[in-house]
């Protein structure tokens, strides 16, 4: 995974994660001019307030809201990202926990930590807002766009120090973001479905059969996305 998911075009996230989705491609409205949700209104059911800054501020140079489409927080990552570890996934329920734990092992071999997921969010929050106080002077949040990009370059590079049950944050983090970015919203992320929006995905709708036609190629679709309970964007 290169760096370039920080860059504000995001066009490496979206060729990336992307290539296989979109069915067309619709026109892209300017969020980067709109106000950023400070998700006030949620209450975090895992993370702490210190944690909750930092997974907002993280997600948020993931995919951040300059550019062509939503960032982080305007499809409410964060959110998604906190239910879901009050749930199985964060406590690594529906994983194989047990040893031996290899830290030098290919990541493609499976999971290499003894720490469920919500433990090593909240092991691997701490341990790198130390390395970024030591470094750089101050916690993660508290530093400036660049300043968090060239840490985050870091962390996902393994070069923050954190210890090796810890090896798998960046990556956990970065996949937790994607899917919160595009999971359907009753997840919690993708809040609006503005997501869905941005690149053209219909969405739950239930029938597709009148676009099933040659004379249909190359045509742009006209209808927004439909969520699983059935709301329309």
């Amino acid at each position: 995974m290169s760096a370039q998911i920080f860059t504000p075009s995001r066009r490496g996230f979206m060729a990336a994660g992307l290539a296989g989705t979109a069915l067309v491609s619709l026109g892209r409205p300017m969020f980067g001019q709109t106000a950023i949700p400070t998700l006030a209104e949620y209450v975090p059911a895992v993370f702490s307030p210190d944690e909750w800054v930092f997974v907002q501020a993280a997600t948020s140079r993931l995919i951040p809201s300059e550019g062509d489409g939503p960032g982080a927080l305007e499809a409410h990552v964060p959110e998604f990202i906190d239910r879901q570890l009050g749930g199985d996934f964060g406590a690594g329920a529906d994983w194989y926990m047990q040893g031996p734990h290899d830290p030098a092992a290919d990541p493609l071999l499976g999971f290499q930590s003894p720490l469920p997921p919500a433990q090593i969010y909240r092991d691997g929050i701490r341990a790198f807002d130390d390395w970024c106080r030591k470094t750089k002077g101050t916690a993660f949040a508290e530093l400036d766009a660049l300043q968090q990009d060239e840490a985050l370059t870091a962390l996902e590079a393994g070069d923050a120090g954190l210890p090796d049950q810890l090896r798998d944050f960046f990556a956990i983090m970065l996949q937790n973001t994607k899917e919160g970015y595009f999971s359907d919203p009753r997840y919690g992320g993708n809040h609006g479905m503005s997501a869905w929006v941005h690149i053209g995905f219909p969405g739950a709708r239930a029938s597709f059969l009148e676009w099933n036609d040659p004379a249909t190629d190359n045509v742009a679709y006209p209808l927004g996305p439909v969520s699983i309970a059935g709301d329309r964007a």
